[in-house]
């Protein structure tokens, strides 16, 4: 690569738009039905990292680290396509996600909902938090 050629990656991080703490948030998104999976926080270094492993890689906010998807639990997104919002302040990642993705232990974690004016939980538990991540 010549010195005037940037790499993919730069390309992508530069065209990004963080906020003043240097994340950004990504909505992860089952590549072949469409499902919204989950929503979380990435940084420079978790979109070096996803894009280089083809593996997602989150940042932590509570343990103020890299946290790569499944790492406790086995539930892994593979990564199929990175995108951006037009506004560049959102990622959309499509993802094959192995299992469940939300740490309840639903497939999403979008589970809540308002339907017909009352609150419901709209999918139920499909692997026991625990049997995921231990006590």
């Amino acid at each position: 690569m010549s010195v005037n050629e940037k790499s993919t990656i730069d390309q992508a991080l530069e065209a990004l738009s963080f906020s003043d703490d240097g994340l950004i948030p990504a909505i992860a998104q089952q590549f072949d039905s469409g499902e919204v999976l989950m929503m979380a926080w990435m940084n420079r270094d978790a979109i070096a990292a996803t894009l280089t492993e083809g593996r997602v890689v989150y940042w932590s906010r509570s343990r103020q680290a890299l946290w790569r998807k499944g790492e406790t639990s086995g539930q892994v997104q593979t990564l199929k396509e990175f995108r951006w919002d037009c506004d560049n302040d959102t990622i959309l990642l499509q993802v094959d996600q192995d299992g469940v993705a939300c740490h309840t232990g639903r497939r999403s974690c979008f589970f809540n909902a308002v339907r017909d004016g009352k609150v419901e939980t709209i999918a139920e538990v499909e692997i026991d938090p625990e049997q995921l991540y231990g006590s």
